[in-house]
């Protein structure tokens, strides 16, 4: 039986840590201590017995990210299969660019985007000059239609309420050979969603979920309004799951620069980890 394995390549929200003119407390820590930065949210899907990986979202971090799985796996030099896209959000698809004629040279690599991203990446710029060269190859993808990326692994998007200023949003759903994953790195309520979220975290053995803000506190300090930014806040994700953490492996990802959870001393992060939730940390992997 082939291994499928899951690879964090980034846990942080859009922009990452240290986040760009930001000197909270988070961010001060990250410059001086390189060991605590961390790259925007991605997932590797490696397939080590096929010599082959795909990857979840394109960040601005790509090719420390790629250079990271590549290593670790010994596929120097070899691209990914294909690339499944979230949505169009600053942290999930600008990486797409290092595809291109000013830095690999890429040639058709499948790129699975839903129907309003596809027409964006084909029809605007900078994106068409990835299309018009054949760097990429943009294939659509639909609520609930699974994609099968090898016979041991098959990825499905599932449509999720987010700002949609230029492309719908996916949750993905990843499942190998031994266990099924749900990945839901953005959202803006889980009361908005058409899926109940206890249920859908019931069907799987890992999630890894969005975790952007600890609590409405988050951003006090920083002179952001909570309300501009909708997404669940870990607090409230804990008062729901709470009943499933011991049959349900459950991750937050997407952290913001201002969550606290990020600090691994402080008693917020002791409270989650007591709670039986975990926080993804960048280079785990996962057997799925």
């Amino acid at each position: 039986m082939s291994e499928v394995i899951l690879h964090v390549l980034g846990t942080s929200q859009d922009a990452g840590l240290p986040h760009p003119n930001c000197f909270c407390k988070n961010c001060t820590k990250a410059i001086s201590h390189p060991e605590l930065r961390r790259y925007a949210a991605s997932l590797a899907i490696v397939l080590p017995h096929e010599r082959a990986w795909h990857l979840v979202d394109a960040t601005p971090d790509l090719k420390e990210q790629m250079a990271r799985v590549q290593i670790k796996h010994k596929m120097q030099g070899q691209l990914m299969a294909s690339i499944f896209l979230t949505h169009a959000h600053l942290g999930h698809y600008p990486g797409l660019l290092f595809l291109g004629r000013e830095a690999i040279g890429a040639n058709k690599v499948p790129v699975m985007a839903g129907t309003k991203m596809k027409k964006m990446l084909e029809e605007q710029a900078p994106w068409s000059q990835l299309t018009k060269l054949h760097n990429i190859d943009v294939q659509e993808i639909c609520d609930g239609q699974p994609i099968r990326i090898t016979p041991h692994a098959t990825v499905t998007p599932v449509t999720v309420p987010h700002r949609n200023e230029f492309s719908e949003t996916f949750a993905f759903w990843i499942e190998g050979t031994k266990k099924k994953v749900l990945y839901i790195p953005d959202i803006d309520r889980w009361e908005q969603w058409d899926e109940d979220i206890y249920e859908a975290c019931e069907k799987a053995d890992i999630c890894l979920l969005d975790g952007t803000f600890h609590s409405a506190r988050d951003l006090e300090n920083i002179g952001r309004d909570y309300r501009e930014i909708p997404h669940p806040l870990m607090i409230e994700t804990m008062d729901r799951l709470q009943n499933l953490v011991e049959r349900t492996e459950i991750y937050f990802i997407h952290l913001n620069h201002s969550n606290p959870a990020l600090d691994a001393d402080n008693t917020i992060r002791n409270e989650i980890e007591h709670k039986g939730f975990h926080i993804a940390e960048e280079g785990m992997e996962l057997s799925i």
